[in-house]
């Protein structure tokens, strides 16, 4: 299916609802925006500890480039128990669902607002949660884009490491480090101040625990890398996936283990030069063109639509999986991009992305 892109240019501003819908494992708070329409996917968020969906996608959904999504997909944002914004306390005795359990609570969703197929778009703990929504769920999915993606579990030593700092430090120091790099934490000291006023006016600190332990006793994703001749039932994700990190975020080498460990011939991974822990808050707009190639490729958006991306012009240098070979494709904003056959049939490949004016 290929949208073209609507003639008028007005603002499109999508009817918004805001709901707690009940699952299994408790009420999830969601906010939809625009209206499903039958077999045509939604983009279906789910932001990182310490976050909500404002404070984690708002940047990126609000920027300008992001429009032409927004007329062509509904969005749905779902929120953790307890993390929106202004949360009331979790009554005493209540059990935080599991990250397993919380990847559960996403086919409630889709049934409440009657969604046909959703494309994934996850930040740390949102993202480990959608990626195991879709190994259990590969017919609900389209596609996944998930930014700064730990597929572990949390070793003895991190085990260690995350009991020691629960004794000495305050909860935003702890969920600050795990946001962002050592590098944006020592110079970048606005907006370090800013996310850590918006965890303690705008989060309540009790449920952030609770989200925070269940995401630091995680089972890890078990999926394995499929092996033409060998393992080619291996679990992994069915669907086109997109990986995303910046190189001074502290998640690097957990999303390129990651990246190893899954389909290359349905994988790629884009680590976003000169950017922090959160690239669709530090580098929107690169992210949003990351996320409309894949789209494209995914056969929903035209390349008409495309040429609205812009002037600039965005070099990928390219190193497949292996380390067998390196290329580097430019691709000019306004060129459809597409899967080779390469890409299909071959290895995936880690894209480093610099703009140039």
């Amino acid at each position: 299916m290929v949208l073209e892109e609507m003639e008028c240019d007005s603002v499109y501003e999508p009817h918004i609802t805001e709901e707690h819908v009940e699952s299994y494992y408790g009420k999830v708070h969601c906010i939809m925006m625009g209206t499903p329409k039958t077999n045509h996917p939604v983009i279906l968020t789910f932001h990182d500890v310490g976050l909500n969906y404002k404070s984690c996608f708002e940047t990126l959904f609000k920027h300008e480039d992001m429009r032409e999504i927004i007329r062509h997909f509904p969005i749905c944002h779902v929120e953790a128990p307890g993390q929106q914004e202004g949360a009331k306390t979790l009554h005493t005795g209540h059990t935080y669902p599991t990250m397993d359990q919380l990847s559960e609570v996403i086919p409630a969703v889709i049934k409440h607002f009657g969604l046909p197929r959703v494309i994934g778009v996850g930040v740390g703990a949102g993202a480990y949660i959608l990626a195991k929504f879709a190994l259990n769920h590969p017919d609900m999915v389209d596609g996944l884009v998930l930014i700064n993606i730990n597929p572990s579990a949390e070793g003895l030593i991190d085990s260690v490491t995350s009991k020691i700092t629960e004794w000495t430090h305050t909860l935003p120091d702890t969920l600050i480090s795990h946001l962002f790099g050592k590098v944006e934490i020592l110079n970048n000291h606005d907006l370090i101040a800013t996310y850590r006023h918006l965890i303690t006016t705008t989060m309540n600190e009790y449920n952030v625990s609770e989200f925070l332990h269940s995401y630091n006793h995680r089972h890890p994703l078990q999926v394995e890398r499929p092996i033409p001749g060998g393992n080619i039932n291996a679990r992994t994700l069915k669907c086109s996936t997109l990986l995303v990190v910046g190189d001074n975020s502290p998640a690097v080498e957990a999303v390129v283990d990651c990246n190893s460990k899954l389909d290359p011939t349905k994988t790629t991974l884009l680590k976003m030069a000169d950017c922090g822990g959160l690239p669709q808050a530090d580098q929107p707009a690169k992210v949003i063109e990351a996320i409309k190639y894949f789209i494209q490729g995914l056969g929903y958006l035209s390349s008409a639509s495309m040429t609205r991306l812009g002037s600039r012009t965005t070099s990928f240098s390219s190193i497949d999986g292996s380390r067998s070979r390196a290329h580097t494709n430019e691709l000019q904003r306004g060129r459809t991009y597409s899967h080779s056959a390469e890409d299909k049939h071959g290895s995936s490949h880690t894209s480093t992305m610099e703009h140039t004016s």
